[in-house]
């Protein structure tokens, strides 16, 4: 590797070092900004029923206002907006700025380390593109996991609900039981519904807003059944055991599904240990003879290709074995 490469890296890791000390700096101003919202807003809450710190925290979010300077320049870049709605979705307090400075510095970061291992500038890119993938894919997975475990708690919010309302309670105070007693996934989305309707917002905005923030089909029938009911009347009660009846017969096909595809689901950890196995095993027994695969070009191109070629297979199994009910 060249010096002026090498020059170029220490460069871009200094830059990046900064950023990250600025963006501490940003997160503690942040944090001594909620605490001062919060400490005001506590003489307010106090006067209401209950649960003034869990509403603290949502109405912290909204009444902070004013962002910082690289928040203003991250909320220009394109595709920021779903981002956020991700991070929103899984529960995160990360901004999208901070995630983008975690992608941008584990990517640099694996990326060099790569590339002065094996002085090859392939793998290095490839690297960094796969360093700088893992924090948004470990985003993405706890929302994916917030997700399915509000689905699996959705039925029993429903059924209470549905108690609620046959015992003669309206729908937001039934709504407030919910979030009183009901699955600590669902109660903290059902929670937020309610203060946002009890603070002023029509029900009707809140409902959907909901429906934003937990994108399932549940959740939209849910709330379209609530929505015709409320214009045109009904038997509410009756409609949401049904569609909570629905919700469990779906887990039940679920389930058996994920027993069926258990041996495909099986192969594909197989097929995608195997060559890390193998690597590693022959890298044990004969390592200059495994060297060749990173200190010759050919070697390099043959690494990368089954990198590219391993990633492929895993997802086309996973789509294979993922049946949508």
């Amino acid at each position: 590797m060249s010096s002026e490469l090498a020059a170029l890296l220490v460069f871009c890791v200094a830059v990046f070092s900064t950023l990250a000390l600025a963006l501490l700096w940003e997160l503690i101003r942040d944090a001594l900004k909620r605490r001062e919202v919060a400490r005001r807003l506590r003489p307010v809450l106090s006067e209401l029923e209950g649960e003034a710190q869990a509403r603290s925290d949502s109405l912290v979010r909204q009444f902070q206002g004013g962002s910082s300077l690289l928040g203003n320049i991250v909320e220009a870049l394109p595709g920021i907006g779903s981002l956020d709605t991700l991070l929103q979705r899984a529960r995160m307090e990360w901004k999208p700025e901070s995630i983008l400075l975690f992608m941008a510095g584990l990517g640099l970061g694996l990326g060099a380390a790569v590339l002065l291992l094996s002085d090859s500038l392939l793998l290095g890119l490839m690297a960094g593109m796969i360093g700088a993938a893992i924090p948004y894919l470990y985003v993405r997975r706890m929302a994916g996991l917030r997700l399915r475990r509000f689905e699996e708690e959705l039925p029993e919010a429903i059924e209470l609900l549905t108690r609620a309302i046959r015992a003669g309670h309206p729908l937001a105070s039934g709504m407030r039981m919910v979030a009183q007693e009901g699955p600590p996934v669902v109660a903290e989305e059902f929670r937020q519904t309610f203060d946002e309707q009890r603070f002023g917002l029509p029900f009707n905005d809140a409902l959907l807003g909901l429906v934003d923030r937990v994108n399932l089909i549940d959740v939209r029938i849910f709330a379209i059944a609530v929505l015709v009911q409320r214009e045109v009347g009904g038997n509410l009660a009756e409609i949401l055991d049904n569609l909570a009846a629905t919700i469990r017969g779906r887990f039940y096909l679920r389930r058996q599904l994920r027993v069926y595809t258990a041996q495909g689901r099986l192969s594909g950890y197989a097929l995608a240990a195997l060559p890390v196995v193998v690597g590693a095993a022959t890298f044990a027994l004969a390592p200059d003879y495994f060297s060749l695969l990173f200190t010759t070009g050919l070697g390099q191109l043959m690494v990368a290709s089954a990198l590219f070629l391993q990633v492929i297979g895993v997802l086309w199994i996973r789509q294979i074995i993922d049946i949508e009910i």
